[in-house]
């Protein structure tokens, strides 16, 4: 196809074998499956994933995937859109940080939906996620869309192409054309993110996956895809880079044929809000725990970096939140919320939580927000936010915190995944489920995709 980069990717894809996966990355990519689960099974009655699947609904197929929490099985571009969006909705999955930002376990739902239909060994589908993880991860390292107005689910639709392209077992150029079919035609708007947010938020990167996995069959099938995706005239690189490539450094483990490793640098979400308001949360609650009553407290200061304060800060939306998606990503909110609850949680961004007269005029009269270069500095290395509490008596905390907890260096224990999964499904799973589910997923390369996916009909 004359591309050096959708080459090199498809490349990449190909050579990665099972034998090869280190360890390590075997077992974070269980992590992340069962954590995917977890936050998909938690969202199941929310009002995204429901739509999702009353659409999903008119469209049975006994030989298709299942949609996660039911015993309906559906075409498999339908289930990795339905189960997708069970994953993303509450904000809830893991997270990278870089030049562009990503949720890699959004590939998870479409990959798995994919090996599920095509009944393929449970080891095939752990190998894609970490392909999808490796591809995903070092995009973000390498340009940012943000910057020109794209979204990051772009991303995933490449990392999902390439994954599924390997899951297929297609060959070099095949893999390269599902990769050119899902990202040529499907360029999305940063437009989801900006102002008031829809349920579309959550379902983007549903939509990314959902058209990678039509991309890679359509590929299977035998149909070319766009020449040169990247390079070409109008390609990836003019249209939503500004022209600039990809930085060569960071694709050299693509480059170089490394064994899959990158998703031990993602993080797993101990909060279910927007990642950079993780140690937001963490340094709230703090501060809740040392001034005790809220009804002491005068102001609220934050302090935080340019891409905190680009994405879930500057918009006067933020600072009065009328849907969910716009309130998990307000940070001034979240702060709030969390200084006033002395928790953040699914109820945190219930509608009578975020309209609350007192909580807004807090937000309009006492809580400041800045962008302070020092913080800046110091992602996305970190995610350092500071917070300031005054209280009615003239006394002053502040807590700083750039590491939050499940951060990729200050990662998550195995036991603590286990508690998060336990607790997003306890109102959907009985416990004797939930030991079963965690079991299963713990030793996933000895099990049937589809035996699993009936274990969690809720």
């Amino acid at each position: 196809m004359s591309d050096r980069t959708s080459r090199m990717l498809a490349e990449y894809a190909a050579a990665v074998q099972w034998e090869h996966l280190p360890e390590p990355t075997v077992h974070e990519v269980k992590r992340r499956v069962l954590d995917s689960l977890g936050v998909a099974l938690a969202a199941f009655a929310e009002p995204a994933p429901k739509a999702a699947r009353a659409y999903a609904y008119q469209w049975p197929a006994p030989s298709g995937a299942t949609l996660w929490g039911t015993a309906f099985t559906a075409p498999v571009e339908a289930a990795a859109f339905c189960n997708g969006v069970m994953v993303r909705y509450l904000d809830f999955n893991d997270t990278y940080l870089s030049r562009e930002p990503l949720h890699p376990s959004d590939t998870i739902p479409a990959l798995w939906a994919l090996a599920e239909w095509r009944d393929l060994p449970a080891r095939d589908f752990l190998l894609a996620v970490a392909v999808a993880y490796e591809v995903g991860v070092s995009l973000c390292d390498a340009a940012s869309l943000r910057r020109w107005g794209w979204d990051h689910v772009n991303y995933i639709g490449v990392a999902t192409a390439a994954a599924a392209g390997r899951l297929l077992g297609l060959p070099v150029e095949g893999i390269e054309h599902a990769i050119s079919l899902s990202c040529v035609p499907h360029a999305a708007m940063r437009q989801t993110r900006a102002g008031e947010l829809s349920m579309w938020k959550g379902a983007a990167a549903a939509n990314a996956a959902r058209n990678a996995t039509f991309a890679a069959l359509m590929a299977e099938a035998g149909m070319t895809g766009p020449y040169q995706p990247f390079e070409g005239e109008m390609g990836f690189f003019r249209q939503l880079l500004g022209g600039e490539g990809f930085a060569e450094g960071a694709l050299a483990g693509l480059r170089e044929k490394r064994p899959p490793r990158r998703i031990l640098d993602t993080y797993i979400k101990y909060w279910p809000v927007e990642y950079h308001a993780q140690s937001a949360v963490d340094a709230a609650l703090q501060l809740r725990a040392e001034v005790g009553d809220p009804a002491r407290i005068a102001s609220v200061r934050i302090a935080t970096f340019r891409a905190a304060y680009e994405i879930i800060a500057k918009d006067p939306e933020k600072w009065e939140p009328r849907t969910r998606e716009t309130a998990d990503h307000s940070l001034p909110y979240i702060v709030l919320v969390a200084l006033l609850d002395g928790r953040v949680d699914r109820g945190s961004f219930a509608p009578q939580r975020f309209t609350d007269p007192k909580v807004r005029r807090m937000l309009k009269e006492q809580t400041q927000l800045e962008e302070d270069p020092e913080l800046t500095a110091g992602y996305p290395e970190g995610i350092p936010n500071r917070i300031e509490v005054r209280t009615h008596d003239g006394q002053v905390y502040t807590r700083e915190v750039r590491y939050p907890r499940g951060h990729a260096k200050n990662p998550l224990t195995d036991a603590e995944v286990v508690q998060k999964f336990s607790a997003n499904v306890a109102d959907v799973l009985s416990e004797s489920q939930a030991r079963q589910v965690v079991e299963a997923v713990w030793t996933l390369e000895n099990r049937s995709l589809r035996a699993v996916a009936r274990a969690i009909r809720v």
